[in-house]
């Protein structure tokens, strides 16, 4: 348990923060999961119109620190190879 007022105030804004920065992984994983929904249909107009709006969210969690740099880099190549694919 937190003794100092300090360590009580890091603990409330922890959980905050803890908050927040779920709702910004859930919100990539939305987008991501449209782009895979419109792959698993096989629509490539839909999957790259999906993939335009999934990259700045993944783009967005890197520069929030939710995501890591090169997990988003992964991510974006392997859906971006996907849709290539459809062609």
């Amino acid at each position: 348990m937190a003794n100092t007022p300090q360590a009580k105030k890091r603990i409330r804004r922890n959980a905050k923060r803890a908050t927040i920065n779920g709702a910004r992984v859930s919100r990539i994983r939305t987008y991501i999961k449209a782009v895979e929904a419109a792959l698993e249909a096989g629509d490539k107009t839909v999957a790259a119109e999906a993939l335009k709006k999934a990259q700045p969210e993944l783009a967005r969690g890197v520069a929030r620190g939710v995501v890591h740099k090169n997990t988003a880099s992964r991510k974006y190549s392997r859906l971006t190879k996907r849709v290539a694919a459809l062609g």
